[in-house]
């Protein structure tokens, strides 16, 4: 794989300028079937392998308080059977062509993609158009009843089970006022999932679940010829539906740091950080990805640095920019070693925050995290499909900035960021207090009630 990053090292009295790094591209065409479904072709015959992914814009934010939930319910519900495919065959065909599937719902999306050997392409292009067209006829009380069931065990497993599990709602729930659609996790709430009827969830899949607001990508070994005429065979015949309007409550700013304690059955305590930042793409976003980088990737980022390596006050830390489509939020999270007061970390955290803040990083740092971010990109093209490949990377361009194509100024907005950059984000949004303080400690065990025993008289 060629190297994006050149370093030249070069003897002699006179030195020459680096290259300009290469910017990769993923070459594709596009284009809109009549009833608005986009589609997004790339042809690379490497491998005889294709991604397909069905990218729709409905997420968590998409929903209302007292129906959340319903997304990441149709993640489910979506690989229960159509009209046409009975529960379990889309499974079976994927794993006959010894491919692999799955399915993603986000805040701000939801994904359903297969990885296959290409000559079973229009199988897969069958199936994401049985699930877009001819989901609702077989979807049944009884069907819904049992995915509400398996999203909220999975609910109980992945977060009231599990250890810090319920950090991340504490968090969102203060970090956004309740209007604010990331206010609430994209699994919902055991209320509201209970609380869905069967037309409730009919209706969330007509408004959000159509061709008009769906892009489908396909990736690796096709004619493109070949393969837009089977995309006109499968989805041409589903009913157009345009792209539901919108109305999102802004986030409301917060003016003072929000103290919050959550006990839970662990044995250490742990620190959590969250500002409210800039959406994705917005001024600042990237300097804040980098400035995450820097602060806590390796063991030479500072927070590592200070907190694990050479205080030893902490048995981990880690921070970053997690950029959506409507906000951003910068977290710091940190486990103190046992006998550590989570106090002495935040001091050390504001410390070299303060001192980014006021310094900026050196150009080294900064040109390292360049090159990480570089390279993780890089590793994530090497697939044509699943979570994070070529396919998702075109769908989500499309969606988050109207150009499938746009891999490369994506890049170059790092590149562009300057030690300058990183000083001013640092200085705007986290060198204050405006922020969420979680910790969560061990839950301090219930005391006993011991009854009084009756007085005993003497014989």
């Amino acid at each position: 794989m060629q190297t994006l990053i050149a370093l030249l090292a070069l003897a002699g009295s006179s030195a020459l300028a680096a290259p300009a790094p290469a910017t990769p591209s993923i070459p594709f065409q596009q284009f809109t079937l009549p009833n608005g479904l986009h589609v997004i072709l790339s042809e690379d015959h490497t491998a005889p392998l294709v991604g397909v992914e069905v990218a729709y814009d409905v997420g968590s934010k998409d929903e209302k308080p007292g129906r959340t939930g319903f997304a990441h319910l149709f993640e489910h519900l979506m690989f229960q059977g159509t009209e046409h495919l009975p529960k379990g065959e889309a499974d079976r065909l994927i794993e006959a062509a010894g491919g692999t599937s799955n399915g993603s719902t986000s805040d701000d999306r939801t994904q359903y993609w297969e990885q296959v050997p290409s000559n079973a392409l229009e199988q897969m292009l069958f199936i994401q158009a049985e699930r877009m067209g001819h989901l609702l006829p077989t979807l049944d009380q009884a069907k819904l009843d049992n995915q509400r069931e398996v999203v909220r065990n999975e609910r109980r497993e992945n977060y009231e089970m599990r250890p810090y599990g319920l950090a991340w709602k504490a968090l969102l729930e203060n970090l956004w006022n309740p209007e604010f659609p990331y206010h609430w996790q994209t699994i919902g709430s055991h209320e509201d999932l209970q609380a869905a009827s069967l037309a409730d969830v009919k209706e969330f899949f007509h408004r959000w679940y159509g061709p008009g607001n769906a892009s489908l990508a396909i990736v690796g070994d096709i004619d493109p010829v070949k393969t837009r005429a089977l995309v006109e065979k499968y989805f041409g015949g589903i009913p157009r539906a345009d792209p539901p309007q919108r109305e999102v409550a802004p986030p409301v700013p917060l003016t003072a740091e929000k103290r919050v304690t959550l006990q839970d059955d662990v044995q250490l305590p742990r620190l959590y950080l969250a500002w409210q930042t800039p959406k994705a793409y917005a001024d600042g976003d990237a300097a804040l990805d980098l400035l995450g980088d820097i602060l806590a990737n390796g063991k030479s980022s500072r927070l590592q640095k200070r907190l694990v390596m050479d205080d030893r006050i902490a048995q981990n830390v880690m921070a970053g920019q997690q950029s959506q489509d409507l906000a951003g939020m910068f977290l710091v999270i940190a486990t103190p070693k046992p006998g550590t007061r989570v106090d002495r970390l935040v001091t050390v955290i504001d410390e070299e925050i303060a001192r980014i803040a006021r310094d900026g990083p050196t150009a080294e740092e900064l040109q390292r995290a360049k090159n990480r971010i570089e390279a993780q990109v890089i590793f994530s093209l090497e697939p044509v499909g699943g979570f994070g490949g070529r396919a998702a990377h075109l769908n989500s361009y499309y969606w988050e900035r109207g150009d499938p194509g746009y891999l490369g100024k994506d890049l170059e907005r790092y590149r562009a960021v300057t030690p300058a950059d990183v000083r001013a984000a640092a200085a705007t949004w986290l060198a204050n207090t405006h922020r969420v303080r979680l910790t969560v400690v061990p839950r301090m065990p219930t005391p006993s009630i011991v009854s009084p025993q009756p007085a005993q008289e003497a014989r």
